[in-house]
């Protein structure tokens, strides 16, 4: 009887010990955020890729507006705002456009299994000097229901959330 139990409790030390090891190593990797209590947005860029003029304007909008929304900043400037230059720790975002298919609403409102819309960026937050700090690759799609342009507010979306979880303006303090 006595074996049984030590058994027993032998098995539930060695069960919390294997559960509770995971956790804490998450806890410890988890990554420190950088300094950064204002963020520039500038313009995006899609050289290589064909984007509709509405498509464009709603990616940076949606952006500035995603970034002022959560993105933890105390200040979100646009390109060519003087006011950025006096900013301490300034970041600055760039982004690309890496791909862009066009979906169709219609044959997503009938089948909401296709005609989605989906727009790949290649995203860099960069330091005053131009030192890249963060790069991201982010998709912003319109799978179900909703207007084409819903997938520049998802992406702005997940951006926004990036920047949430990777900077602060009181990190290092």
């Amino acid at each position: 009887m006595k074996s049984m139990l030590r058994g027993g409790i032998t098995s539930l030390v060695m069960l919390a010990a294997f559960v509770s090891a995971p956790v804490l190593r998450a806890q410890a990797n988890k990554p420190t955020k950088m300094k950064a209590s204002a963020i520039k947005v500038e313009m995006i860029h899609s050289d290589e890729i064909k984007l509709p003029a509405e498509f464009q304007v709603s990616l940076y909008e949606d952006l500035i507006q995603q970034l002022e929304k959560k993105g933890g900043f105390q200040h979100v400037y646009r390109q060519g705002d003087r006011n950025a230059e006096k900013a301490t720790d300034l970041v600055i975002l760039h982004s690309k456009v890496t791909g862009f298919k066009k979906g169709n609403e219609e044959l997503r409102q009938v089948t909401t299994v296709a005609g989605a819309t989906s727009i790949k960026m290649h995203c860099v937050f960069k330091d005053k000097e131009g030192k890249a700090l963060l790069e991201s690759d982010v998709t912003g799609t319109v799978r179900f229901f909703g207007g084409n342009l819903r997938a520049t507010y998802d992406f702005a979306k997940k951006t926004a959330q990036i920047a949430h979880d990777n900077f602060s303006p009181t990190a290092g303090a």
